[in-house]
Order: structure tokens, then sequence, then C-alpha cells
């Protein structure tokens, strides 16, 4: 397990307007430094639940978990396994680059005990995934194929009525039928250009002082309240953010999130910033409610978005984000993901992680089983220790600082040879996702010792040199640079930030392992 990272939604009435409850001490933001983008956040009596994108990336659907809003913990993923076509399983030469689960919805209904995970998956099909608890096991309880949910939010009525308000630019109320698991009817409510947009996207549902409230977005940082008497309007809109400064430096637009009441009747909105190469930070700020019934922002004295405000609730801090991982038990930790879905008879947790051979290639980018976990803070440092021992002839494996543009340190074996390698500059076109290229190799020595730890140190600042530093040890403590620093993309298009990839591929056959006996993250 992870030592680093530990591992009911009710749609709670909204209170009477005032000021948020001073609380002792102030938080800063982003709340985490870490890729949590579109979230979707609920509170089941004092507990905050954090659902989360992470596209392509297996098991789907992170689910975090606050008692303060500030701090919060990994408890699992809403999606065991992306079950959606071949493309997933990265076999055929298929990939799903930017694809996967994204801008989804997550609620605990009362009534009949259940967590609800709705999103729809390839523009298509929107799939209904059910627990009865929160960290699992989830399972697929119903699709509604030529029925996408686009960008969705989940309303649990009073009457416990399910709706769910989906749509790009053009936006649409749905209700479920009694189980949840099916569609009732569905209703066309409003436009992007019924507020001067051209497009809006991010819907979330809410419910208060019996009004029905649409939060959405532009993607462009602005952020629009819909207000209405049913679920299915009319409604009336306005703009709460429009363009704001983000608390992250050299941040980018504010865009997405959702708003949340407190169990003492405060009111919040977490919204995320565009702040690559690290990715969609999640930030904090208090809103009250104006006289019409909309609601205000608490901006910081320039009108932007503040970098720190008073606690929402008494801090209660949870688990470390960074630590080590020995990799004890018999399965993953919960931070872990894989790139795509794995193939699972080449992997075994058992005091360390057997990582086998799952694919021949020259492309990382094509290698099934890379192990990835999320950068956290400015300069996130991954070191992982490996045992090469049982590498076979031509197999590559090592870590790589993992995205659009990749690069990364590791072992290449050669008929009775080692090498230790830097490659930097794997990259995929923007558009495709195909490899445009599989890198060049910027440094180069010959190793006897197969025990050795890698690291890559980065800068993962919007405002930083955007740089990636490899280094090797023999011996875990002493550690010595190889190669040159690599540059880190800082494009938004793959839409998720940078991860650590642990990684090992065949390029002549399969058959070979490699033993990693631990993975720190500082």
């Amino acid at each position: 397990m992870l030592i680093c990272i530990p591992r009911t939604d009710l749609n709670s009435r909204f209170a009477a307007q005032k000021s948020p409850t001073p609380q002792s001490g102030n938080f800063t933001n982003p709340v985490l430094y870490e890729d949590f983008a579109d979230n979707d956040i609920s509170r089941v009596n004092d507990t905050y639940y954090y659902s989360a994108s992470n596209m392509h990336f297996s098991p789907g659907a992170p689910i975090l978990r606050s008692y303060d809003l500030v701090n919060w913990e990994f408890v699992g993923h809403s999606v065991p396994s992306l079950n959606f076509g071949p493309q997933y399983n990265m076999t055929g030469n298929q990939t799903a680059y930017r694809e996967g689960t994204w801008a989804s919805t997550l609620r605990y209904r009362e009534s009949n005990g259940l967590w609800y995970w709705i999103g729809c998956i390839d523009f298509w099909t929107t799939y209904i995934y059910t627990a009865t608890n929160v960290s699992g096991p989830w399972e697929q309880s119903a699709s509604m194929p030529g029925n996408c949910y686009y960008d969705c939010g989940l309303l649990i009525d009073d009457d416990d009525t399910m709706y769910v308000v989906y749509g790009s630019t053009n936006v649409s109320v749905a209700q479920l039928a009694a189980d949840g698991l099916s569609q009732v009817k569905t209703q066309h409510v409003f436009n992007a250009s019924d507020i001067g947009r051209n497009g809006i996207e991010g819907n979330r549902l809410y419910k208060k002082d019996g009004y029905y409230y649409i939060l959405d977005d532009d993607s462009q940082g602005t952020t629009v309240v819909w207000k209405a008497k049913t679920p299915f309007g009319p409604y009336t809109g306005k703009i709460i953010v429009d363009n704001i400064n983000s608390p992250v430096p050299d941040g980018g637009t504010l865009d997405q999130g959702s708003l949340i009441e407190t169990q003492n009747g405060d009111w919040y909105f977490m919204s995320f910033s565009w702040a690559y190469p690290s990715g969609r930070l999640p930030v904090l700020a208090p809103i009250t409610w104006g006289s019409d019934g909309f609601p205000i922002l608490t901006t910081d004295s320039s009108g932007g978005w503040g970098a720190s405000y008073a606690n929402p609730l008494p801090p209660r801090p949870l688990s470390n984000w960074t630590g080590t991982d020995t990799f004890q038990g018999t399965e993953l930790g919960v931070s872990w993901e894989w790139n795509h879905n794995p193939d699972a008879t080449k992997y075994a947790v058992n005091n360390g992680l057997t990582l086998s051979t799952a694919t021949i290639t020259d492309d990382l980018f094509h290698a099934r089983n890379t192990l990835v976990h999320r950068l956290h803070g400015e300069f996130p440092v991954g070191t992982v220790g490996i045992d090469f021992a049982n590498m076979a002839d031509g197999d590559i494996a090592g870590l790589a600082a993992f995205r659009d543009v990749t690069s990364w340190i590791g072992v290449l074996r050669n008929s009775t040879s080692y090498t230790l390698q830097v490659r930097v500059n794997s990259t995929q076109d923007e558009s495709t996702w195909a490899t445009t290229s599989t890198g060049i190799v910027a440094a180069s020595i010959p190793i006897t010792s197969l025990k050795l730890w890698l690291r890559v140190s980065m800068d993962a600042r919007a405002s930083g040199t955007k740089l990636a530093q490899f280094s090797y040890s023999t011996d875990g403590s002493t550690f010595t640079d190889l190669g040159p620093e690599a540059p880190l993309s800082s494009g938004w298009q793959i839409f998720v930030g940078y991860r650590f990839g642990i990684f090992n591929f065949a390029t002549k056959a399969l058959g070979g392992s490699v033993l990693v006996s631990e993975f720190t993250s500082a």
C-alpha cells in the first residue's frame, strides 16, 4: 500500500444569505497541487466527495474525500476498467489518448444507499456505475448508447427524483427512471447564445430555496449560473466569474467546478486553473448570495481569485500526498493508474511490483502496462528502485516524465550488455495522438549494476522553467545527473498534466520482467 496517499451524497438545502462563518487560519490556493480537473463535489453529512477526470488512464474517474474542503485524500475510482472498446486496451495498434472519463458526476442517494457515477464516453454512450461504498467495488449498472450526457451534473431532488443536466452549447435536463438507470424524458432548457456566449459546458445542477440552479462555463474563463422554478425552466442566466486573474502564478483561465454548501450553511465554489505542465489545479473561494438570488464570488482586492482565504471549516489534515510505496500486499494503492487498461497477466504485486513486458514496440506511447502516478507540488521528484536482472534481450525499462511530450531514463538490454539511457522529446500529434517521434538519445552510459534507483526531478510550475532533470543511483542515496534537462510540454490539447510513468516494454520478444522495489514521490 502507498504510505504517502491513503488509500453519502445528499443534495443539501441552501442556507439563507450570509457571509461565510469565520474559521481560524487561512488556506492557500491551489488547495491541492495535483491534476484533478472537472470536479464534481458533494457533501454527505460532514464529509465531502470529489469526482474528477482522468481521461485515458485506468481505472477511471478518481474519487477524493475531505472533511474541510482543503485537505483531501484519495479513496478510489468509480470506473474500475475502461471497458469501452479495444482502443482502451491499446491492442491492434489502437489507442484512446484524450478519450475516456471526463466531466462526469457523482452523487449518493440516501433512499437506496447507492452511489451513482454518470458519464458520457466517446461522445456517444452514457454509462452509469453504482456502488454501496464510495471506495467500491463499483460496477457498470446501465448504458445508454446514442445518448450522450456531455459534461453532466446529477441532482437528487427533495422527492428523490433524479435529474441530469448536460450538453455543450445547447443544454438539456433529463429525468431518470425511479432506479436512476434509464431516462424517462429530456428537454432542452437554454443555449449559450441566451447569455451572449458561443459555447457553454461543465454543467452542474443544484436546488436552493425552491429554485433550481445550473452552473456552467464557456471554457474561456466565464462562469454562468442559471436560475428557474422547475428543473426544465425557463431559466435566467447571470455571469458570476468573467476572466479574472488566477491565484496560480501564470495560471490560465478558471473553468468548471462545483458549488458547495457546508454543514454550517456557508457556500464555496471549487474551480480549477489551467496550470501546465502540472495540470488543472483545484482552487477554492467563498461565495455569498445576492438579493437577486444569484451567487457572488468573493474576490481579492484586485478583483481576482484570491490566493488565500479563511478556512471554510476547522482544518482536518489527512495523510500526506508524498512518501514511499514499497508495494506491500497484493494490490496497488488507489493513487496508481495505468496508461490505458493494463494486461493483468503481465504484472503482480507481492512485496514489490513485478512488471513483465506486455508489448513488443519501440514506442513508449504504445507500450502497454505503463504505471503512472500524479505529480505533487511545484517541484515534484519521483524516484523508483528497479531490479533489472530478469530483463530479456531488447527490453527497455525505466521512469518517464509522461505526457504528449515524453522523456525518460531507463535501462536497455542488448544481448549481455546493459546501457542506461536518457531519451528526450518523444512526441504525439495533437489531434490524432499518433506518435510523431520516439525521441532522441541524449545520454548513454554502460552499467554493470542491475539494481538502480532512477529519478526524475521537474519544475512543473506554469511560471517555472518547465524542465525535467534525470539522475540515477546505485545505492538509493547518492544520485548522479545524466543528460541535459528535458523540456516539459505546457500545451492544453491532451488535457491531463504530467505523470511519473514506470514502464517496461520489449523490442524483440516478450518474456522479460523487472522488479520495482519502491517508488518515492517528493
